[in-house]
Formats: C-alpha cells, sequence, structure tokens
C-alpha cells in the first residue's frame, strides 16, 4: 500500500517495500532488458536529436512572435503524434500571447505523468542572435538552453520509450507552454492548462536546463515564487527652507527611504528569502510605466519631493514565508514620517514550488536511475540559485522535480550554448525515470 506524505503537493510514498524507499540491495540494480533497448535507441539517434534541436533553434520564437512559436509547436507535435501521442493546440489570444501545445497518451498503468517544457525565448525577431552553430561539442543558439534542449530532451525520451515497446499503457501528458519567457497577463488564464493538467496527474517533472557540480548533477526539489511589489509614497511639496518643520514634515523621499531602510534592516535574513526594489522615480512630478518599468521624474532642490514611486520584486520559498513577508512590509510603511502617506500593493506572479517530501522521493529515484545509468549521483539543487519555472504552477496539486534537461550556459544572452553531450545523458535519464514511474510496479 502506498502512505501520502504529509506537506504541500501529492505525495508518493512513504514506507519500505513502496516505490521509492527500496531496500539497499535494489540500489544496485542494473538496467532492465526494456531499459538498455531505450538506451541503445538514444546512442542510435543522438545526431538526429541534434537535428531536430537545430531546426527549432533556427525558427525565431520570441514569446511576442506568436507565428514563430507555433511554428516550433507544429514541429514537436508532428513528432509526437507519430509515437500515438494525441495533441492539442490551446489558443490564448485572449492575453496576446500564441498558446500551449498539450500532447497525452492515456493508459492504466503506473503513475500519470506530466512533462512540461517551453516553445518560447526571449530573443524576439529584432534580435541579431538567431542561428544554431556548433563547434565540436558545444551548440549555441536561441534558447537553446533555455529551454528547446530540455523540449528536444522530452521528445526523444518518448521516442525511445515507444522504440522500446513502453509506451503502451502509460499515461503520459506533455504541455509546451507558449508563454514562459513573459507570460499572459491575467496568470489565471495563461496557467489555467498546465494547472488542470497537474491535477490530473501524479507526478510532474520539468526539463529546464540541468546543473552540473564537481563529479555529479544537481536536480531541483524547490523554487522560489517570483511577485512583485510597488510603494507610492506622498508628502506635502513646499519649499526645501521649510522641510522638518510642523507644516511641511520629512517630504516623500525621506519616507520612501524610511520605508526602504526598514525594509532591509527589519525583513531581510529569512532563508531563501529576497526582495528587490528595481526601480525608484521620485520629485515634485512623476510619471511611470509598470508595464514598462520606466517613466520620467521631475524635481528641484529647492522643493521638497511630492511623491515617490518604487517598484520591486520578491522571491519567497512558500506562500507561508511570502504571505509574512507582506505582513512585516505592510507594517513598515503603516509608519509614516509627519505630513507623509503611503501605500503598497502587492501583485502575484509565479508561485513558489516548496521542498515537500514527495518531491525529495522523486529525486531519489532519478538519482537510483542516474547511478544505475553509471552517469553518478544527483543531488538536490539550493532553491536560492534558480528562478522561477512553470512547473511552480503544478507544485501545489502534485509532487515533481526539475531541471532535468541539458547542461548548458548564457542563458537569455547571445552567448547562450549548449553542451551536445550532455543531449543523451539527459535523454536517457528522462526516459527512464518515466519509464519506472509509468510501469505500474510497487517496487524496484
Amino acid at each position: 500500500m502506498l502512505r501520502r506524505l504529509s506537506g504541500p503537493g501529492i505525495a508518493l510514498a512513504a514506507l519500505s517495500g513502496t516505490l521509492f524507499a527500496a531496500p539497499e540491495d535494489a540500489r544496485a540494480q542494473r538496467l532492465s532488458d526494456e531499459e538498455r533497448r531505450i538506451v541503445a535507441y538514444v546512442d542510435e539517434h543522438a545526431e538526429e536529436a541534434v537535428e531536430l534541436l537545430r531546426r527549432v533553434v533556427e525558427i525565431n520564437s520570441g514569446t511576442m512572435n506568436h507565428a514563430g512559436v507555433r511554428r516550433v509547436a507544429e514541429i514537436f507535435a508532428a513528432e509526437l503524434e507519430s509515437i500515438g501521442f494525441e495533441t492539442r493546440w490551446v489558443p490564448l489570444t485572449e492575453v496576446n500571447r500564441a498558446g500551449h501545445l498539450i500532447a497525452e497518451r492515456r493508459g492504466r498503468a503506473g503513475k500519470r505523468v506530466l512533462l512540461i517544457g517551453h516553445l518560447d525565448t526571449v530573443f524576439e525577431e529584432d534580435s541579431p542572435f538567431q542561428r544554431f552553430t556548433r563547434d565540436g561539442d558545444i551548440a549555441a543558439g536561441p534558447g537553446i538552453g533555455d529551454m528547446k534542449g530540455g523540449d528536444v530532451v522530452i521528445v526523444q525520451a518518448l521516442k525511445a520509450m515507444h522504440a522500446a515497446g513502453v509506451l503502451e499503457d502509460a499515461t503520459i501528458r506533455v504541455i509546451f507552454t507558449g508563454d514562459e519567457e513573459s507570460p499572459g497577463d491575467p496568470l489565471e488564464v495563461s496557467r489555467r492548462d498546465l494547472i488542470e493538467l497537474a491535477k490530473q496527474s501524479d507526478v510532474a517533472l520539468g526539463f529546464e536546463g540541468g546543473t552540473p557540480g564537481e563529479g555529479f548533477d544537481y536536480g531541483v526539489v524547490a523554487r522560489r515564487s517570483s511577485s512583485e511589489w510597488k510603494l507610492e509614497v506622498t508628502g506635502r511639496s513646499a519649499h526645501s527652507s521649510g522641510i522638518f518643520g510642523p507644516s511641511v514634515g520629512a517630504g516623500a523621499i525621506f519616507e520612501a527611504a524610511r520605508i526602504l531602510n526598514a525594509f532591509y534592516e527589519e525583513v531581510r535574513g529569512e532563508e531563501y528569502l529576497t526582495f528587490n526594489p528595481g526601480a525608484i522615480l521620485g520629485g515634485t512630478e512623476v510619471r511611470y510605466d509598470e508595464q514598462e518599468t520606466r517613466g520620467t521624474a521631475f524635481g528641484k532642490t529647492n522643493v521638497v519631493a511630492q511623491t515617490v514611486v518604487v517598484h520591486g520584486g520578491i522571491r519567497a520559498i512558500s506562500q507561508e514565508q511570502l504571505e509574512r513577508t507582506r505582513a512585516r512590509m505592510r507594517e513598515i510603511v503603516a509608519r509614516s514620517l509627519p505630513h507623509t502617506s503611503a501605500r503598497i500593493t502587492f501583485t502575484d506572479g509565479y508561485p513558489s514550488m516548496p521542498p515537500t517530501e514527495g518531491n525529495r522521493a522523486i529525486l531519489a529515484l532519478y538519482d537510483r536511475v542516474s547511478r544505475d545509468l553509471g552517469y553518478g549521483e544527483v543531488r538536490a539543487y539550493d532553491p536560492g540559485l534558480r528562478g522561477a519555472a512553470d512547473i511552480s504552477f503544478a507544485a501545489p496539486y502534485v509532487d515533481g522535480i526539475d531541471g532535468l534537461g541539458p547542461h548548458g550556459d548564457g542563458s537569455h544572452t547571445p552567448q547562450e550554448t549548449l553542451d551536445l553531450r550532455s543531449l543523451p545523458k539527459a535523454t536517457k535519464r528522462a526516459a527512464v525515470l518515466i519509464h519506472r514511474l509509468t510501469r505500474g510496479e510497487a517496487t524496484l
């Protein structure tokens, strides 16, 4: 029998004899005949995978290039349809985004697995960085690591499983979102389909780029949330000779400075919590465009500033930590200096992916897969070093891990590269992991 683990999300197993608590002698297990066939397919089709990667990298799919995002989706859809997946395109015109590609196979055996990737990149049509290039084992191109390399791992892993005859009766769902780099607003619409798929699944696997260590690799069991805050401060505009006086008070800029310093002194310090004021404007007149995060300010040295706007972000490891932080910030804002007032507002963004016991259990299985393949240990990555990702929207409903893609460098820059040697490695790990999750056996 499986027992649910405590903590957020849907846990998978806890007691000895279950899927994730294999006895010590099971840790020495080698690959099954089916898994050897998976590995052989990946090796035999390694250059085919690189060619698929080249094809999708050379299609510009910046988030706002809707046609380009759709073209990449069509290539992956054809690949998945060829091995028996049903695919559909979910348009997101209502939030001015291209849409998502969803592919499904339904069965009755094992865990229901959700695989998560994204089609878009940060490089729009006017970017000079548009081509795939290769120098030995290192390839470069827009989005090659973030995250078309991970998308190719998903497709090739499933093709390897199909070739090995192990896809039958498995329930596997794939979502390639079209707006991960700049999600459509509101998130309730742009992430509605991802959340619905998560609710129908037992395990979620994210294929953002992997991270190598010294003699081992990392997997991601936790990610911090990413949300925003805006501070608006007002004071009395007057000749500067009257500042600090009973009729003028402190002015908006001193009040904003007080609040920001108090944030630094009183809120800073919790593990995994960071907050950053990214833009600030102050003076007699201020114009600020929140969407563009830019604006103008006018003021004079002999006039007390009337207005300040500060726009910032928060990253937290859990919803509880986020709400606690927001409450403390509100308390600080409420302590106004003379003749000033301030208000702070918060905007939800990417939720957190807390480090549940279920997530750690999946990582333990992934680590065992890696060792059985001869690739060595996989450790949990520090969540303070990773940004937000789509798997966080699945985290409230299902346990999972991320960082299963190949290794690269320079994401979001014109120096973005991928180590092609890590492509088959990530593909084998993913395929064997998915196979073990979906084969319907309680023990390894």
